[in-house]
């Protein structure tokens, strides 16, 4: 077995994995950029080495650097994570010229697998029922909408070179085809370096269904089980369970003998996923999607109910151990679900957020609960790579309890600083179609509009509004009751107005008077109601209390949670409601996400006309379009493809038409 193992990747998946090689007594190596210098898997590991610039090009995605920290720390073999250069072959390859052992599938099986379109002809000729599609590598758009024409609409393009989601464009109309080929095959380019694009049917009302195999170096391949990974964004994964509500025992093992034929076909080794997409109704009808050559992010799931540790056998295999069961061996237990944390916006369609975590209570220590977690309060989250923050998963008996056990789980969350999707991952469970297990890959863009609605509670607002009469109150004995901003006077005290801003929200004027130990507030057109807020965040708003979790950043901005939501809140000043009230229509157009301005369409003084396309900006794997609010002409264009750009930056201005 090795000495030391380097870590060639950061966040959650470096602690998971640091946290087997301690496990197992192997010495632990780390690397980080710039930006993660004070990331927690740099002190979680025995030696970290820094490799460059917070670019992933300049840090974790180049392949001398890392393998020189390997080099530096005595490593003898590296564990790649997932992302990153994971699947990638010339890493591999440069792994065993270093004499370093790459902890995955061999080389070959990186290319053979990671091509989409060779994978497919691969696994085809192994038996394994693929989706009707394109042929061959290379094709010209011509091409593409050629084979779109003998398939039928609606389609699926899709680069060749790459997975996560990157680049994936549905067409369901002929004149939406030439703007989606040219929207994937920049994305395949920006993310892979190529742009080589196929088609293939576009399965409806798809369910996305994965086997996890197995393969050590003696030729022995098995398959643990199945996740069910149908409910996705954008492609991207958010919600796994394991063994999925769809499968019968000899679908299972259909598709399991598949998985492992798909595996024995790219001579395989190590842990990785085939993945199959299957048609909801017709749950016999289903087709090799693709295979990841990796770990995947879901993982935890299929250790839950195996009880294996699938980083332990990626090691043991690497170091040329045999597999320790046989397919026989394999017996499933219970039932798991695993949610992913992101830092994103779901009801801005999943836009990318950002920000320093200013509080942070992960539910670890719950019956059932399993946290992996990257993050650690004073974290700061940029744009720079993924927004998957951590992962909860929950483990119980069947798939209530387990669904159950999350629910809780994730009300118990406190993440302030940064938009996250808990509140949304919450809705979800609780969805009556996800709770009966009829899922499918479209169900979460169905139902965004509900399941991404967030009120603003009168109480949120209250305990606000007290920790704003706390900051105001005194320290120590008071004795002048003018010191007290309650409004106090002789006979009835005075009001005080406040303009209450929260993203997603309109402006609530809130009154209030008396202290924050006992306040009447008067929160928009409600009525009167009493409140009491102590300095540890109780409070007690029209008779009900709660505790809730409160933490004000540097710009000011008041975040408070209750129950897995959290709320970003601002006192807004009065000049600053006067001019808001005194713009026109028409004006900046801003980022809506820190990113990478990947294309602009219109020069300086160009006429524009309402949902126009005028630019694009593309931040951790995904591109969104920014169109013109109204009739008008672009002044002030400040953006240039490849610039890197701040939330809210000023992109250009849309100076609008003046009324006839």
């Amino acid at each position: 077995m090795f000495g030391t193992v380097l870590v060639a990747n950061r966040g959650e998946i470096a602690l998971r994995v640091i946290h087997t090689l301690r496990a197992m007594g192997i010495r632990s190596a780390a690397v980080y950029s710039d930006a993660d210098l004070d990331a927690p898997h740099v002190g979680a590991a025995d030696v970290a080495i820094r490799l460059g610039p917070a670019a992933a090009a300049a840090s974790y995605l180049s392949i001398d650097r890392v393998v020189a920290a390997a080099l530096a720390t005595g490593a003898e073999a590296i564990h790649p994570g997932y992302g990153f250069l994971s699947e990638n072959a010339a890493f591999a390859t440069a792994c065993a010229r270093a004499g370093i052992t790459f902890i995955g599938p061999p080389a070959g099986a990186i290319e053979a697998m990671g091509d989409k379109i060779r994978a497919k002809q691969t696994v085809a000729a192994a038996g394994v029922p693929v989706v009707p599609g394109s042929d061959g590598a290379g094709l010209t758009d011509a091409e593409l909408a050629r084979a779109v024409a003998r398939i039928g609409y609606p389609v699926l393009l899709k680069p060749s070179a790459g997975g996560g989601g990157k680049g994936m464009r549905e067409v369901h109309r002929p004149d939406a085809l030439a703007d989606a080929l040219a929207s994937a095959r920049r994305a395949a380019r920006g993310a892979f370096g190529d742009d080589t694009l196929l088609v293939e049917r576009l399965v409806t009302t798809p369910r996305h269904i994965e086997i996890q195999v197995l393969a050590d170096t003696q030729g022995h391949v098995i398959h643990i089980g199945e996740r069910e990974c149908s409910l996705q964004r954008r492609h991207q994964k958010i919600l796994e369970e394991a063994p999925s509500p769809l499968l019968t025992p000899a679908q299972r093992a259909a598709m399991g003998a598949a998985a492992c034929a798909a595996a024995r076909a790219c001579g395989y080794t190590g842990a990785g996923t085939v993945e199959f997409i299957v048609a909801g109704d017709r749950p016999d009808d289903w087709f090799f999607m693709e295979m990841n050559t990796r770990l995947q992010v879901e993982h935890p799931v299929t250790e839950e109910i195996t009880g294996l540790d699938l980083v332990e056998l990626q090691l043991r295999v690497a170091a040329g151990e045999p597999l320790p069961l046989t397919q026989d061996d394999v017996v499933l237990r219970g039932h798991a679900v695993e949610v992913r944390v992101y830092a994103e916006d779901p009801a801005a369609g999943f836009l990318p957020t950002g920000g320093r975590v200013l509080a942070l209570r992960e539910p670890r220590g719950l019956p059932g609960i399993r946290v992996d977690s990257g993050i650690a309060e004073g974290t700061v989250v940029g744009s720079d790579y993924d927004p998957l923050l951590a992962k909860i998963i929950a483990y119980g008996a069947d798939r209530g309890e387990a669904f159950q056990r999350l629910d809780a789980a994730l009300g118990r969350t406190v993440l302030l600083g940064l938009g996250t999707n808990v509140a949304f991952l919450r809705a979800l469970l609780g969805d009556p179609d996800v709770q009966a297990g009829n899922l499918d890959t479209g169900l979460v863009g169905r139902r965004i509009a509900e399941l991404a609605a967030a009120g603003l509670p009168d109480d949120v607002v209250g305990v606000a509004t007290g920790v704003a009469l706390l900051d105001l109150e005194p320290p120590g004995p008071i004795v002048d009751p003018f010191d007290v901003p309650g409004g106090w006077r002789l006979g009835e005290p005075a009001w005080t107005t406040r303009r209450v801003l929260v993203p997603g929200h309109e402006p609530v004027e809130v009154r209030s008077r008396g202290r924050a130990a006992d306040a009447e507030l008067v929160i928009g057109e409600g009525p009167p109601v009493r409140t009491r807020t102590t300095a540890d965040h109780l409070h007690t708003h029209d008779g009900v209390t709660r505790r809730y979790a409160v933490a004000r950043g540097d710009d000011g901005v008041l975040w408070v949670s209750r129950d897995g939501r959290s709320w970003a809140i601002r006192e807004q000043e009065a000049l600053e409601a006067a001019a808001e009230e005194a713009t026109g229509v028409g004006g900046p157009v801003l980022s809506p996400m820190p990113g990478t301005v990947t294309v602009v369409e219109v020069v300086e003084g160009q006429r524009v006309a309402a949902g126009q396309k005028l630019l694009a900006v593309e931040a951790m794997k995904m591109e969104h379009v920014l169109t013109a609010p109204v009739d008008g002409t672009v002044r002030g264009l400040r953006a240039r493809p490849g610039a890197t750009v701040a939330r809210d930056t000023v992109l250009l201005v849309v100076a609008a038409d003046r009324e006839a």
